[in-house]
C-alpha cells in the first residue's frame, strides 16, 4: 500500500503509471538503441507571440506548442511531460528487447526485465492460454461456500499490483511515530474511478453509470454468461459497489490526515467489522503479530461488514468473479484487452486507439519492476555531474524557503522556528535509491506474462507485509527512477526526484539558468513547499502528525490558504464543470510558492552575472516561459471530466496563469499594467509563502 500521502508534481493518467524521459542527448548510445530528440527547456518556436503575455502567459508560451502537437489517437491527453514519456518509452525499449534477446549477455537484472518485457510482448501465448490464466481464482471463488470463509479467499486471491479487491491492505507509517511501520487498511472495492461517479446525479454520471453497466455486462459473457445472466449480474455489481461507494470518504475528505487517522487494536476491528474473520484474513497472509493498524476509513469497513450480511453468497461469487476478471483483463487475451481498453480509456478518457502492445508492455515492467529497469537506465543517463547539479539548485532553493520564512510577516517567530526545524529536517533524494531493490526472489518466466504479473503483485505485497513492526526505511522510494515526476512525502519529509524527470527539456544542461530555473527550479519549490501546504503542514519535522502552529498563525495561514482555494474555484475546467479548489488546494498553493521560491534562487544563483537578454526575450521572461513551457498540453475533454473528479491537480493553463497573476515579479518581467488578466490586484493577490 502506499503511504498516507505523497505529493506529486504531475499525474500522467496513461496505463498503470508514469515511466520515463528521453535521455541526455549528449550521451552516446549504442546503435542498436534509438536515438531521442533533443527539445530546450525554452522553445521559441512552441510560443503564440501574438498573444499579450499580460492577457494569458500559457498560451503566449505554448500557443505554438499546441498548434504543432495534436492529442496522438491512442493518447487521453498530450503534454510536455507526456511526449517526454513517450521519447522514453522508446528508449526504454531498446533496453528491454536487448535484455530479452536470447544472444543478450545478461546479468540476474537483466534476465527479469528481458523475460518480463518478452513474455508481455508474446501474444501468441497469451491468447492460447485464455481465460486459463486466471482460472484457478475463478475455481477458488466457485468453491467458495459460506460469506464466513471470504476472508481466507480474498486473503489468496492474487490480483496485479497495484488492483484491490472489496479493500485495500498492507502497511504505512504510524502517523503518530514516523519511525515505524504499522499495518493499513483502506477504502476500495469500487470499479469507476472514484465514488462521486457512483453518487452524483446529473446526466453525465448518469451515463457512465449506464456504461459501466455495460462493461461489466460485456466481461461476464467474456467468462463465459448468457447475455441474460451477465446483465442481471452487471446490475448487482452496481447496486453494491454503489453501497460500498456512499460509505467511502470523498477525495475532499482524504485531504485531511486526520480522518485518516484511526488507530486501533485488531480487537476493535473485529468488533468494527465483525462479519468478516479478520484474525483469519491476517493469519493466511502471514502478518507478524499486530498490536496496532491504521484503519483510513471506519465507515466503510462497517458498509463491508453489513453487505457480507445482507448480500447471498451467489451476489458475492459474482462481485469477486467480476473484480478477477476485470483487474487482470489488461493481461489476458484480445478479447479481455479491448473490452478493458473501450471502457476505461476510451469512453472513460477519450483515447481513439488502443497504444500498440510493445509500449504498454514497457509501461508494465516498470510499473512491475521499476528499481530493476531503472538500474540499466540511470547507468545511461544519469550521471555522477547532473546529479550534482540538480543538488546544487534544491540547496539554493532550501535557502530561499529558509529566507522567505524568516521574512513572513504573518507568521510568529514561536511557529517560525518550528517551520525552519522542520525545513532543515528534510531529506533530498535525487535521481535514484542508495540501496536499489532486491527483486531475485520474483519467478520470471519468458513464457507466462499473467503469472508474471502475479508473482510480481505477490512480491511487493509480501514487502509491504514484512515491513510491519519494523523501523521506517527511509532510503525508499515510492516511484521508479524512470518516472517523469517527483513527490513530497509528508511522514517521510522527503523530497524525491527521479532521474526521469530530470532530463531535457525539464532540465536542460544546454541552456541557460533563467528557464531551468523556472522549470525544473519551480518543480523542486513545488515538491518543498508540499510540506507546508494545507497538508503538509500538519506533520512536523519527523513526520508526525502533530500540531507545531500557534492557534493565531494557524487561522492566519488558513485564511491565505483559502484565498487561493476561492481563486482556482473560479475557473472552469471544461464545458460547466469548474475545478474544485478544495481538492486542488494543495497542489495550487505548491505550484505557487514553488515558483516564487525558484525566482529567488535564480535571482541569487545569477546576481553577480551580467545576463544578456536571448531570442528576443529578457532574463526574467526567459524564466517565466521556461515556467509555463513545463506545462504545455493539449487534453480530451473526458480526460479533463475525470481529472476534475480523481486528480489533485489543476489543468494545465490554470497551473500556470494562476500563479503569474499572484506574483508581481511576472508583470514587472512584462511590463504589465493594473486591471490585466494576468495582474491581479493588490487585495486579490494570494499569498502563503
Amino acid at each position: 500500500m502506499k503511504r498516507m500521502f505523497a505529493f506529486c508534481i504531475y499525474l500522467l493518467p496513461l496505463i498503470l503509471v508514469s515511466v520515463a524521459t528521453a535521455q541526455n542527448s549528449s550521451r552516446v548510445q549504442p546503435k542498436e538503441e534509438p536515438a531521442l530528440p533533443y527539445i530546450p527547456s525554452l522553445d521559441v518556436s512552441a510560443m503564440d507571440k501574438s498573444v499579450d503575455p499580460c492577457v494569458d502567459l500559457y498560451h503566449y508560451s505554448c500557443g505554438g506548442w499546441q498548434k504543432k502537437n495534436p492529442i496522438p489517437p491512442d493518447q487521453t491527453s498530450w503534454s510536455v511531460y507526456g511526449k517526454l514519456y513517450q521519447d522514453n518509452l522508446m528508449f526504454l525499449r531498446g533496453i528491454l528487447e536487448q535484455a530479452g534477446s536470447s544472444t543478450a549477455q545478461r546479468d540476474a537484472v537483466t534476465q527479469k526485465i528481458g523475460d518480463f518485457y518478452a513474455s508481455c510482448m508474446d501474444e501468441t501465448t497469451a491468447e492460447k492460454r485464455g481465460i486459463a490464466a486466471i482460472q484457478p481464482q475463478l475455481d477458488a471463488i466457485g468453491r467458495l461456500d459460506s460469506v464466513r470463509d471470504m476472508a481466507p479467499l480474498v486473503a489468496r486471491l492474487p490480483l496485479p499490483f497495484g488492483r484491490t479487491i472489496l479493500f485495500a491492505a498492507g502497511s504505512t507509517q504510524d502517523p503518530d511515530n514516523s519511525e515505524q511501520e504499522i499495518a493499513d487498511l483502506d477504502q476500495g472495492g469500487l470499479g469507476l474511478p472514484d465514488r462521486d461517479y457512483y453518487t452524483k446525479d446529473d446526466a453525465k454520471s448518469k451515463e457512465t453509470r449506464e456504461r459501466y453497466v455495460q462493461h461489466v455486462q460485456k466481461v461476464f459473457e467474456l467468462l463465459g454468461d448468457s447475455s441474460q445472466a451477465a446483465e442481471q449480474n452487471a446490475e448487482t455489481i452496481l447496486r453494491m459497489e454503489t453501497a460500498l461507494a456512499k460509505a467511502s470518504w470523498t477525495q475532499v475528505e482524504r485531504r485531511d490526515p486526520y480522518k485518516l487517522k484511526n488507530k486501533m487494536k485488531l480487537a476493535d476491528l473485529s468488533q468494527l467489522a465483525p462479519n468478516f474473520d479478520w484474525p483469519i484474513y491476517y493469519r493466511e497472509l502471514k502478518y507478524p503479530p499486530i498490536e496496532i493498524l491504521n484503519v483510513d476509513a471506519p465507515q466503510f469497513y462497517k458498509q463491508v461488514s453489513a453487505e457480507l450480511s445482507s448480500e447471498p453468497l451467489a451476489n458475492w461469487k459474482i462481485y469477486l468473479r467480476f473484480h478477477v476478471a476485470d483487474q487482470y483483463s489488461p493481461f489476458l487475451s484480445a478479447n479481455f484487452v479491448q473490452e478493458n481498453f473501450e471502457f476505461y480509456r476510451k469512453y472513460l478518457r477519450g483515447a481513439k486507439e488502443m497504444q500498440p502492445r510493445w509500449r504498454r508492455c514497457v509501461q508494465y515492467t516498470d510499473y512491475n519492476l521499476g528499481e530493476a529497469l531503472g538500474q540499466v537506465y540511470v547507468r545511461r543517463v544519469f550521471s555522477p555531474e547532473l546529479k550534482a547539479s540538480t543538488l546544487d539548485m534544491v540547496n539554493r532553493i532550501e535557502v530561499a524557503m529558509g529566507e522567505r520564512i524568516h521574512e513572513l510577516d504573518w507568521m510568529s517567530p514561536e511557529t517560525k522556528q518550528q517551520a525552519l526545524v522542520k525545513l532543515a529536517g528534510i531529506r533530498n533524494k535525487i535521481g535514484y535509491p542508495d540501496k536499489w531493490r532486491d527483486y531475485s526472489s520474483v519467478k520470471i518466466a519468458h513464457d507466462d506474462f499473467a503469472g508474471n504479473i502475479q508473482r510480481a503483485a505477490e512480491f511487493e505485497e509480501h514487502r509491504q507485509i514484512n515491513k510491519i513492526g519494523q523501523p521506517v526505511d527511509h532510503g525508499e522510494w515510492d516511484i521508479s527512477p524512470p518516472t517523469v515526476d517527483a513527490y513530497y512525502n509528508p511522514q517521510m519529509n522527503d523530497i524525491n526526484f527521479p532521474a526521469g524527470v530530470l532530463q531535457p527539456p525539464l532540465y536542460d544542461a544546454k541552456m541557460d539558468d533563467a528557464p531551468n530555473y523556472g522549470n525544473t527550479g519551480g518543480t523542486i519549490g513545488h515538491e518543498l513547499t508540499h510540506g507546508f501546504d494545507d497538508q503538509g503542514s500538519q506533520f512536523d519535522a519527523k513526520g508526525n502528525l502533530k500540531n507545531w502552529w500557534t492557534k493565531d498563525d494557524r487561522e492566519k495561514f488558513d485564511a491565505r490558504t483559502k484565498c487561493v482555494a476561492d481563486q482556482y474555484s473560479q475557473y472552469v475546467m471544461v464545458d460547466d464543470v469548474h475545478i474544485n479548489g478544495e481538492l486542488t488546494l494543495g497542489e495550487n498553493v505548491a505550484d505557487l510558492g514553488g515558483e516564487i521560491l525558484a525566482f529567488m534562487a535564480w535571482k541569487d544563483a545569477t546576481k553577480d552575472k551580467n545576463l544578456p537578454a536571448l531570442d528576443g526575450l529578457t532574463p526574467e521572461q526567459r524564466f517565466f516561459v521556461g515556467f509555463a513551457q513545463w506545462d504545455c498540453a493539449n487534453m480530451r475533454d473526458e480526460d479533463l471530466r475525470v481529472r476534475a473528479i480523481t486528480d489533485p491537480h489543476s489543468s494545465a493553463q490554470y497551473r500556470i496563469n494562476g500563479v503569474v497573476v499572484n506574483m508581481p515579479e511576472f508583470a514587472r518581467a512584462f511590463s504589465c499594467k493594473a486591471g490585466q488578466p494576468m495582474v491581479n490586484s493588490p487585495d486579490k493577490v494570494c499569498k502563503v509563502w
